[in-house]
């Protein structure tokens, strides 16, 4: 019996390309975006001043203005998708998105799993308190014992963990996880908890919001990195042209412009 030989011309392969069928060539996510003409953002849209949504719906903040303008300068819109902080690095794992903006810090943690721009912004944490709360703080240690909450999945958790619960200070049942720190701050009015760890800036403007919170301390101690963009692990050509926008936005001074016009230190 003869064996059929297939040889494989530019023209098959074309064909098989039209037709869609897959040869299994996987193209790298910029070329990608490229071709779609659109880069996907995931955002948890809780976390003013870095994102959230005004009242028309739109996504606001440091951050939502930072990818708009990579887009701008990649040459492509750019849709956001709201999700769980938590929830973030998977939806990036599983391509759902092509990049997470969301005050996250580039730790050496989660690099593990997921690739890192360069750092955009450097922030301090904010201990949030009751202004009923007879809670004083000097150093983060001064939060041992107490009834803490933090938003899940975030450094300010894994901090906690490390440095309270892990080391017998506080207990487990001590640590209380949100999703969304608007709630954090409810529980924290009612008494329900009596310390919130977040970064400094969401800090006051949840207090400027809610008039019964106040700031109980601000520190660098619990900061384990700068903010930076996450992507997919490996997407190196990516990374490059990311880098390269988020340099060029540095060297004109736009990120520090518009740290100004957040209020962003």
């Amino acid at each position: 019996m003869k064996r059929l030989k297939m040889v494989w011309t530019a023209s098959t392969i074309l064909v098989l390309v039209l037709a869609g069928v897959s040869l299994g060539f996987a193209a790298d996510q910029l070329s990608m975006i490229k071709q779609r003409g659109k880069l996907v953002v995931g955002t948890s849209a809780d976390y003013p001043p870095y994102e959230s949504v005004d009242s028309s719906g739109k996504f606001v903040g440091f951050d939502m203005d930072l990818v708009r303008e990579v887009g701008k300068r990649m040459g492509v819109e750019v849709e956001i998708k709201d999700m769980g902080f938590d929830t973030l690095i998977a939806a990036l794992q599983n391509k759902k998105i092509d990049l997470v903006a969301a005050a996250m810090q580039g730790t050496a943690e989660r690099d593990k799993t997921v690739d890192f721009s360069i750092p955009y912004n450097f922030v301090k944490d904010a201990f949030v308190t009751s202004t009923k709360a007879d809670v004083k703080m000097s150093t983060p240690g001064d939060a041992a014992g107490k009834k803490i909450g933090t938003q899940t999945g975030t450094i300010q958790e894994s901090w906690i963990r490390k440095n309270l619960v892990e080391t017998g200070l506080t207990p487990e049942d001590h640590l209380f996880q949100y999703e969304r720190v608007d709630n954090a701050g409810l529980d924290l009015a009612a008494g329900r908890i009596d310390l919130l760890l977040i970064q400094n800036k969401p800090a006051q403007d949840l207090t400027d919001k809610m008039k019964t919170l106040k700031i109980a301390l601000v520190t660098t101690e619990t900061v384990l990195a700068g903010q930076c963009l996450a992507l997919p692990e490996g997407e190196t050509q990516l990374k490059a042209e990311i880098d390269r926008v988020i340099q060029e936005l540095s060297d004109a001074g736009w990120i520090e412009k518009q740290k100004q016009a957040f209020g962003i230190d």
